[in-house]
């Protein structure tokens, strides 16, 4: 732990106690109470919002109506996508969320840095980047991005790590030049684990990159262990109605989660995904309520 003078105009001192992470350059205010707001995935309504069912507006006014804090906007549910809307289109989205008293957690983007074409590879990158200047146009602070899909072995493995963190590092650099986090999720592809997921973050060491910590993805072994040892780099969350214990699936113990989350001092969004059949109007207020009990008897 470390103590950081800041020094006002006034002349008069704060002491700002910042604990920084001994495996990566991501700090978490330890001296602050832990903050969770809730927010919602668009990716819980991905069928709807793919066939037209559901627009961006609809979406957000689904949000206010709920009480929803937030909202996580991944892209390719933005007309046009992979290409950036007009400015007038993000711009009305963003103003749209603030009258409606929604807030932007985050926008996301379906990308492969472990590609091994190399054009192909630069293409993610440059994807990336345009959504990048997208976020930052939407007020969004952070921007999810994959790994991609490949799990390839031995030292293919290791030269795919290598094309991983050279295309990250260049789009965390882009985002950190445009006030927008770049964060990285595990998904159960090419990042399995929480080690995995920490050795691409240890790599990238700068304060501008975490994970997107997605709790329905680790698939093997003790799920709460590795979400204990990956909360330290979590910037940003996918809670899930199920996750994975020894490879079978279960429903999510949400207030043990949420204790694990609050006694990390996290402050941050939680945004939730629903997943699977069934109406996601019906759904999301269903794991929503669950998550407000859990936060409810867990201090909030």
């Amino acid at each position: 732990m470390r103590i950081r003078n800041l020094c006002l105009s006034t002349g008069i001192f704060l002491l700002a106690f910042v604990l920084v992470s001994p495996q990566a350059g991501a700090k978490v205010y330890k001296n602050l109470p832990g903050k969770l707001k809730t927010s919602l995935n668009a990716f819980s309504f991905n069928k709807p919002l793919l066939n037209g069912e559901l627009n961006l507006d609809q979406l957000l006014e689904f949000c206010a109506q709920n009480q929803i804090d937030a909202v996580d906007l991944t892209a390719y549910y933005f007309p046009g996508y992979p290409e950036v809307p007009t400015n007038e289109y993000l711009y009305h989205i963003r103003q749209k969320a603030f009258l409606l008293g929604v807030e932007i957690s985050g926008t996301g983007v379906r990308n492969d840095f472990t590609e091994p074409d190399p054009q192909k590879r630069a293409a993610s990158v440059e994807l990336v980047k345009k959504w990048i200047l997208a976020s930052e146009k939407l007020g969004a602070p952070v921007m999810r991005v994959f790994s991609g899909p490949a799990e390839p072995k031995g030292l293919i493995r290791v030269q795919a790590f290598n094309q991983v963190v050279e295309a990250l590092k260049i789009c965390v650099d882009f985002g950190k030049a445009h006030g927008v986090v770049v964060a990285i999720q595990n998904h159960n592809d090419f990042i399995k684990t929480a080690d995995q997921a920490i050795e691409i973050l240890q790599r990238i060491d700068s304060d501008w990159c975490g994970l997107i910590l997605d709790i329905g993805s680790f698939r093997t072994g003790d799920p709460y262990r590795e979400i204990a040892k990956a909360i330290p780099y979590a910037v940003n969350w996918q809670l899930k109605e199920t996750l994975f214990v020894e490879g079978v699936e279960q429903k999510t113990d949400l207030d043990k989660l949420i204790k694990m989350i609050r006694e990390s001092r996290y402050r941050g969004y939680l945004p939730l995904e629903t997943l699977g059949d069934g109406d996601p109007k019906i759904k999301v207020p269903i794991f929503l309520n669950e998550i407000r009990e859990a936060l409810r008897k867990n201090g909030e």
